[in-house]
């Protein structure tokens, strides 16, 4: 039965409730779907099944493009467009593990698909598969994601939200200095600033109620520097320090947003989250690489000892001990933990810059000259935030 056919008994199975004025919503529906359309002669061959799922899609008609999309892969596993098709509609449907499904299947015969990778994250973040939500995500990002303003704005900020719930909080804080800079201003935005600043591994949604007016002052005072307006950004944190004289890692934020342009001032900031907090070996670290760098080696030798003492799996701290150690003359145990943090992170630069030193003081100038050749092919990331 031809659809003209099928059409008009349709409309005259609808003509007695458009009378009553009642199901004309229901009607039109029936009228429109091209799945009931041709409820009782579905085809089964993949290219009509193709065609009638592109026509319901391009209809809006969703449910019946998911169906018919989905009927047409099971007939052709490798059509890669419709496998797209299906998970982006099922995505938007709010269907999200077949989405992810249908996304996987797409990546398998388009491995550099980025788009995929991040729809896939995405979808794996409403399921609370945080981990390889970000992993997927920033996936997509290396493939190229991020290729619309609004694409990069979502995929960017479901990074900094994962990397602050596993941990990474510098992380999460460089993902929010796009936003900084790109003006976006905005409370919710904040919240989540401040929970990355003060090193609180939840996401937004999950933070208590007496813990709101902290994480949000912190954030906006970790936002406006970012931001680049640094007066508006330290008066919000004397009025953070002046309100809430307690707050773990308040001083910390701060001082670590200070220390790419002026690590003197993060050293005062850092001491005092000492005096606040309990041993907290990322603040030992970055107060070390602080002295460090105003050529202070001595000072900076038992912060960095307790900061491996506590963190030994951490490259930066390895490094920060390492140097610390070349520095005051200790060159054999010096190497041994530069050599450390190379194995943990072999493509920082700054591991590989102290080997040319620890390498030159002890007159090995073969192995020197290979670092200082490995330093040539790397490149120093020039983010303002602190990255030893």
């Amino acid at each position: 039965m031809d659809a003209v056919v099928k059409a008009t008994i349709a409309g005259k199975r609808c003509a007695p409730a458009r009378r009553a004025n009642v199901g004309l919503v229901a009607c039109l529906v029936f009228l429109l779907s091209p799945v009931l359309l041709l409820a009782q002669s579905i085809p089964e061959n993949f290219d009509d099944l193709a065609r009638l799922a592109t026509a319901a899609a391009a209809q809006n008609d969703v449910p019946s493009a998911i169906d018919l999309y989905g009927r047409a892969v099971q007939l052709k596993p490798d059509w890669r467009d419709g496998w797209w098709s299906l998970g982006m509609l099922q995505y938007g449907a709010g269907s999200f593990p077949a989405a992810r499904d249908a996304l996987t299947h797409y990546i398998e015969l388009a491995p550099e698909a980025g788009p995929a990778y991040a729809v896939r994250g995405l979808c794996e973040f409403e399921l609370g598969d945080y981990r390889q939500s970000l992993q997927d995500i920033q996936n997509g990002l290396k493939r190229g994601a991020a290729n619309q303003a609004r694409n990069e704005s979502v995929l960017r900020y479901h990074e900094a939200l994962l990397l602050t719930l596993n941990g990474d909080f510098e992380g999460a804080l460089r993902a929010y200095g796009f936003f900084a800079r790109a003006g976006v201003a905005d409370p919710e935005m904040f919240e989540a600033i401040g929970l990355a600043g003060l090193r609180i591994p939840i996401l937004p949604k999950d933070l208590r109620a007496e813990w709101k007016d902290v994480t949000l002052a912190a954030g906006t005072a970790a936002f406006h520097f970012m931001a680049g307006d640094e007066e508006k950004s330290q008066q919000e944190f004397q009025a953070l320090f002046q309100r809430y004289p307690a707050a773990v890692n308040a001083h910390y934020l701060r001082g670590y947003l200070l220390f790419a342009k002026n690590p003197e001032q993060a050293v005062p900031e850092f001491r005092r989250e000492l005096e606040i907090g309990a041993a907290n070996p990322s603040v030992e670290m970055m107060l070390a690489w602080a002295l460090l760098l105003q050529n202070n080696a001595a000072g900076a030798l038992p912060y960095a000892e307790k900061a491996a003492a506590e963190e030994p799996g951490l490259a930066t701290v390895q490094l920060v001990l390492g140097r610390a150690q070349v520095e005051t003359g200790n060159l054999s145990e010096g190497r041994k933990h530069l050599d450390a943090a190379l194995s943990l992170d072999p493509d920082n630069l700054e591991v590989h810059l102290a080997l040319v030193k620890a390498y030159s003081k002890s007159g090995r100038t073969e192995e020197a000259r290979r670092e200082r050749m490995l330093c040539l092919g790397l490149t120093k990331d020039e983010a303002p935030f602190a990255r030893p």
